[in-house]
């Protein structure tokens, strides 16, 4: 594993992706504190995410005889200022919102020491977008974050309008240090590297679907046939949660203002009446038990 090009990390959120990269800066041998303001959260978090890659047959990123000593090295602490104190790089990884995450990182710059680096793990939003409300835009990053402990191990790493070269070389050596790959996007964009192919894919499904064009287990089917994987668009978008899936797109959307880059109304009355994916026990399929990992689901048969 890399060298540590730092040794204190803090992670702001302790859902999907928050406790994830913990696990992670805990493995790869980083004091870790993480900070959300429900209690256990992490601890359930973490639950939910062995349960699902046990029940999937993944070989994780961590070897599951390490996970235990993993949770162990993430300290769950009660408050922001706890968690920051004397942190070196802190990672944001709360609701895809602007606004909570402008008030975060005004309050990241309020009680963090001066040198620490302060990085977005959000899906489409540039950190350009808050990096003023933490009042150090020069030590601003995004660090995006897939599916680490999946296997997804690949990290989309931005400067913002003002990021200082030897802090982006810092987040590559940190992403690195944690067994990732850093997929270096060289000026600012929307989606940055990977997302924004994802993000066309999201658009045309959903699309398809939200106008009854394609039923979403057939777009399922044909991304499996198509690329191998073992799990299709809308099977994703479940993982990631419905709720989510839906903000990132309207960032999209109020971005471009297009009418095809709106998501349909059937998503947003899917995330109203609760169904937001995996975390909630329906969205697209129901879960523990969803339809697409059943083996008939890729049997040629007429519905």
């Amino acid at each position: 594993m890399a060298a540590r090009p730092l040794d204190r990390v803090a992670v702001i959120g302790a859902g999907v992706l928050g406790a994830q990269i913990a696990m992670l800066a805990a493995n790869a041998g980083y004091t870790t504190k993480i900070y959300d303001p429900v209690a256990g959260a992490f601890e359930n978090t973490y639950t939910k995410i062995w349960n699902d890659l046990k029940a999937k047959g993944v070989t994780p990123l961590i070897a599951w005889e390490k996970w235990e000593a993993a949770k162990k090295g993430v300290q769950q602490v009660g408050s922001i200022d706890e968690a920051v104190r004397d942190a070196q790089l802190i990672i944001e990884a709360v609701f895809e919102n602007i606004e909570l995450k402008n008030k975060i990182f005004k309050e990241l710059g309020e009680k963090s020491p001066k040198d620490c680096i302060i990085a977005t793990n959000s899906s489409s939003i540039p950190v350009s977008k808050m990096e003023a409300s933490s009042g150090r835009p020069e030590r601003c990053l995004n660090i995006h974050f897939y599916f680490p402990l999946q296997g997804v191990n690949m990290v989309d790493i931005m400067g913002g309008s003002k990021t200082l070269p030897e802090v982006f070389k810092t987040g590559v050596q940190w992403i690195i240090s944690v067994n990732c790959i850093p997929l270096k996007v060289k000026k600012e964009i929307l989606g940055f590297c990977f997302n924004r192919v994802w993000r066309a894919i999201k658009r045309e499904t959903l699309y398809m679907w939200g106008n009854g064009f394609v039923d979403f287990r057939d777009s399922d089917r044909a991304w499996r046939v198509f690329t191998g994987m073992k799990e299709g668009p809308f099977a994703l978008m479940d993982k990631v949660g419905l709720d989510t899936i839906y903000d990132i797109e309207m960032v999209y959307y109020n971005e471009s203002k297009l009418p095809h880059d709106k998501p349909p109304d059937a998503l947003l009355q899917m995330v109203k009446r609760g169904e937001l994916g995996v975390k909630s026990g329906k969205g697209f399929y129901t879960y523990p038990d969803p339809e697409f990992l059943r083996p008939d689901f890729m049997t040629p048969k007429e519905d």
